[in-house]
């Protein structure tokens, strides 16, 4: 499949999957601005992390008084999002809130969008280069990575063992930097040796045979970081299969349907659940702000909880939806 119907599939997927968005073209009157358009450009379509990003996005576009519109690649790889960045230039929304798949190759995009007047706001992940974008939303990952360790530790309770992190595409800078977070705090728990990290391509059968191998070369195994949904899907697969479901405490990064599922029957013991809807909803605030020519803020960091079965129902809000 060509890269264009691969994209047009997948973002009519997502449109269809959170209620569509709101028709672009109409102008605004009065002293508002003429350009009433925001887009949003998420990392992947269908991933229940983004649709609660975009559930947030059109809650607070709506509020605004702006139309809306999503669109996003089948896979998280940046020859994919590219071309959606490249349409998104042609109609000149107002504003353009994106989660760049990487971290060096969307910057050219993305600058293409600045200069033509378009104000760039990230949402979730961002570039190296920080002059593009006016604002940058997303989770403290180095702080979830720490709070993983800290979790896993808590979990092992004293035992000793190996401790795998399994990270998802290199120069994804938020999975990246949750790797960094984990591998700085396991240092002061000497009962946890860590293994390093290993890289699944964002796919989950990679992720579960990548547990497989680690597991027949380092049978003290006792826990597992996986930094992003699909890993940690795969990651419960991978320790299903091989029996090991338990034996190995299992935390993984988000909080997506099936997740959630899994903690609650024991296959995952603890869950690192971001806000994504407040991510988007921020990440509008910041837009608006930029075209409004008001001040913005260049970082902002979301708050992230740790949860377990025995407190799933009391952090229910931090679940991820499914549709909006």
């Amino acid at each position: 499949m060509k890269i264009r119907s691969a994209v047009a599939v997948s973002a009519a997927f997502l449109l269809a999957a959170c209620g569509g968005g709101g028709q672009i073209g109409d102008s605004g009157s009065g002293d508002k601005p003429a350009n009433k358009k925001l887009v949003l450009i998420p990392g992947i379509t269908a991933e229940p992390f983004y649709i609660s990003m975009q559930c947030g996005f059109q809650d607070a576009a709506k509020a605004a008084g702006y139309e809306f519109d999503t669109q996003a690649p089948a896979k998280f790889d940046a020859a994919q999002q590219t071309p959606i960045v490249t349409g998104v230039l042609a109609s000149r929304p107002a504003a353009v809130l994106i989660a760049p798949t990487d971290d060096k190759a969307m910057a050219g995009p993305m600058k293409q969008l600045k200069d033509a007047g378009i104000k760039v706001v990230e949402v979730d992940t961002k570039l190296q280069d920080t002059s593009i974008a006016a604002s940058s939303i997303s989770s403290n990952n180095e702080q979830g990575g720490k709070l993983a360790a800290e979790t896993l530790n808590k979990l092992a309770a004293g035992k000793t063992g190996s401790v795998l992190v399994l990270n998802t595409k290199a120069g994804t800078s938020t999975t990246d930097a949750r790797a960094k977070g984990f591998e700085e705090a396991v240092k002061a728990y000497p009962n946890l040796r860590y293994i390093g990290q290993q890289y699944t391509d964002n796919e989950p059968a990679t992720a579960a045979s990548k547990v497989t191998a680690t597991l027949a070369a380092n049978p003290d195994l006792i826990g597992v970081f996986a930094t992003n949904l699909n890993t940690g899907e795969g990651a419960a697969t991978g320790l299903r299969n091989a029996g090991k479901t338990g034996a190995v405490s299992l935390v993984g990064f988000d909080a997506s349907p099936k997740q959630v599922q899994d903690l609650q029957a024991g296959t995952v013991q603890a869950l690192i659940a971001q806000d994504p809807a407040t991510i988007g909803k921020q990440g509008v605030e910041q837009a608006l702000a930029a075209i409004d020519g008001k001040q913005t803020k260049r970082d902002i960091e979301t708050d992230l909880v740790a949860i377990t079965k025995d407190d799933a129902s009391a952090n229910s809000k931090y679940f991820y939806k499914q549709s909006c």
